[in-house]
């Protein structure tokens, strides 16, 4: 599983979530993580969240630190598995850098009642896709929120590397684990 770290900024509306995105856009093929910083608004037109469709949510963030993850498996309980363990991954992270007030709640973290990140796990017609993003910035969203500035995090795309290096390590090791094993009757 290979990485990309966008350096220059990239909103996210919602079409990102989309299959080939970081094959299209930064050459990478396969299983693959798109790491990159900018802006989230995602109106109802591209929600995936069925349950936000319903409530009439819309997401928005003046800035946020973005994951897209693309697995070549048509398996959706799987890749939201995946999902919680790339949320969890991110919990980790943060508590190596001393940040330990922060729970998992399902696929989203939490700081008391502040919501860190949203996050979405789907199916494209050739993979399936997670987007999440985590907020650098707590201010002029819908909700209230927490944002890796109140969390003390200095290089949010540092932090964004680090996680995709911790992430493809587990599914590689995961893949390993597969693969060692001899099957039983």
């Amino acid at each position: 599983m290979k990485y990309h770290i966008c350096q220059n900024p990239l909103n996210y509306d919602g079409s990102q979530l989309q299959s080939l995105f970081t094959y299209k856009n930064f050459g990478l093929m396969g299983d693959s993580m798109c790491v990159f910083r900018g802006a989230c608004r995602v109106e109802q037109n591209e929600m995936v969240d069925m349950e936000d469709v319903a409530a009439q949510d819309w997401i928005y963030s003046e800035d946020m630190l973005h994951f897209i993850v693309e697995h070549f498996e048509m398996d959706l309980e799987k890749t939201i598995v995946r999902q919680r363990l790339l949320i969890a991954t991110i919990k980790e992270e943060l508590e190596k850098l001393g940040v330990s007030s922060l729970r998992r709640t399902g696929d989203d973290l939490y700081d008391g009642d502040r919501k860190l990140s949203v996050s979405i796990a789907t199916l494209s017609p050739v993979s399936t896709l997670i987007h999440c993003g985590l907020n650098v910035s707590s201010h002029n969203t819908p909700i209230p929120t927490t944002g890796l500035n109140d969390l003390q995090v200095c290089n949010v795309l540092e932090f964004g590397e680090n996680v995709a290096k911790r992430y493809c390590a587990e599914v590689l090791s995961m893949r390993h684990a597969r693969c060692k094993v001899r099957g039983v009757m």
